[in-house]
């Protein structure tokens, strides 16, 4: 008889599928590595090439996107998420997910949420947020944060466990109340170690953001203006990307509460973007201060928003997936972080594109769609310029200047605003970067299958 591979404790669940299943695909997927010996006894092993994350060809051992969720993204301190703590803007997308792709929570084998300012990344709120989301316990949860590339590192990470056959199905996202945890609020420096101040580099990562913002700009020659020119661009192509109705597919409203002035409650759905400002020209933007440093170029408008928002990404192994029906609409072809230096952060995107692009054997010129992190527009614009990207390719639905950039939460918003425009639009690859406080960046590259 036909051994069976029983799970944990040793029943198999109902309504699921089988563990021989899951356990001949990985049984297979190791043979396609292995070739026989030939006759002479030459290459009794063969490596069969592969890519980062999905081999260059379509494979049963491919990691796909099942679902990728946002909710909408609220301006933080005075927008309709003020009062709405990380747990409630999360339960909604677990329900959501669920709900749209049908998959069968017991058969999720991991989460991970990307989380920046809560204490220990939300370890705890993110695991309650499960359980509001209608999740059961049997599902492992853990929290990461590498910045402001945290939900998109926690796709890669669920993406890895998939593709080393430790789960076949998982979430991934990431959730950030800019209103309610501050950037600096986990800061003191008095705890702190002393030899810092003897080392230049660890002594950068203490760096304002902004700051490192006026070195790109001043490094790489980019004026105010053309600074000003990518922000007013970001607001014009989002608004009429909500004009058009092209966020609906990507965003879940969430009805919440928000009180007043007096502490009066009141309950409201927010169903859209509250960034994106009509009336935002290059004049209009140029008549406002540095916000960093004396005749500096770097201003509040030039810069990304603080927000309050969260987004959920379901992946899965191919083979998986088509033999429950789950909903494959991409896949994660590759994945890559690097290091730069702390003083010129914002340059991250522009060494971890194409580090991530090498590992998909892409190149550029072969992407359709770039969703790249806008920060602050210096670096945006040097990773445009220094890439040589069309800007008909960055950003066509606005990025973070209009949109906003809770921090936690980016990296998988991006996923789930570029896989519907790919749709739209007929295209294939994208990819999706941001650079990361400390001095790093990373990358993505998505493939459309819809």
């Amino acid at each position: 008889a036909q051994a069976r591979i029983q799970p944990p404790g040793g029943s198999v669940p109902p309504q699921s599928v089988s563990w021989t299943f899951i356990a001949m695909q990985r049984l297979q997927t190791l043979v396609r590595h292995v070739r026989p010996a030939t006759q002479d006894g030459t290459s009794p092993l063969h490596a069969a090439p592969t890519a980062s994350m999905s081999s260059t060809e379509r494979s049963d051992d491919d990691v796909v996107i099942c679902s990728a969720l946002r909710t909408p993204i609220a301006k933080a301190r005075r927008g309709g998420f003020k009062d709405t703590p990380c747990e409630d803007m999360l339960a909604p997308l677990f329900k959501a997910t669920v709900e749209r792709t049908k998959v069968d929570p017991k058969l999720i084998g991991d989460i991970q949420i990307g989380n920046v300012s809560q204490p220990g990344a939300g370890a705890t709120t993110s695991r309650m947020s499960q359980f509001l989301g209608g999740l059961p316990f049997d599902i492992p949860l853990s929290t990461v944060n590498r910045q402001c590339s945290s939900g998109l590192q926690a796709v890669a990470n669920i993406a890895s466990n998939i593709k080393a056959g430790v789960i076949d199905i998982g979430l991934a996202g990431g959730v950030e109340s800019m209103t309610m945890y501050g950037m600096a609020d986990s800061i003191d420096l008095n705890k702190f170690s002393t030899h810092i101040v003897d080392n230049e580099l660890a002594a950068a990562c203490l760096t304002p953001m902004g700051i490192t913002s006026e070195n790109v700009a001043a490094k790489y020659g980019i004026s105010r203006e053309t600074q000003d020119t990518l922000a007013a661009a970001s607001h014009a192509k989002a608004l009429a990307a909500q004009k058009a109705g092209l966020f609906q597919d990507e965003i879940v409203p969430v009805t919440t509460k928000v009180k007043d002035a007096k502490g009066v409650a009141t309950d409201i759905t927010v169903s859209v973007d509250e960034g994106p400002r009509a009336g935002t020209t290059v004049q209009s933007l140029g008549g406002l201060k540095p916000a960093f440093k004396a005749g500096g170029s770097t201003t509040a408008g030039n810069a990304s928003q603080v927000s309050d928002g969260a987004s959920l990404v379901l992946l899965a192994r191919r083979s998986v997936a088509q033999k429950l029906g789950l909903p494959i609409i991409g896949r994660f072809r590759s994945y890559a972080v690097v290091g730069v230096d702390p003083l010129l952060m914002g340059i991250g995107p522009a060494v971890a594109i194409p580090a991530a692009l090498s590992k998909a054997n892409l190149s550029v010129n072969d992407v359709d769609i770039f969703e790249i992190n806008e920060a602050f527009a210096s670096q945006a614009t040097m990773t445009v310029e220094h890439l040589k990207i069309p800007m008909d390719k960055v950003n066509p639905k606005g990025g973070a200047i209009a949109l906003g950039h809770p921090l936690g939460c980016t990296g998988s918003r991006q996923i789930a605003t570029l896989l519907p425009e790919l749709k739209r639009t007929g295209k294939k690859l994208g990819v999706v970067s941001m650079c990361i406080g400390t001095g790093m960046g990373a990358a993505g590259v998505i493939e459309s299958e819809q």
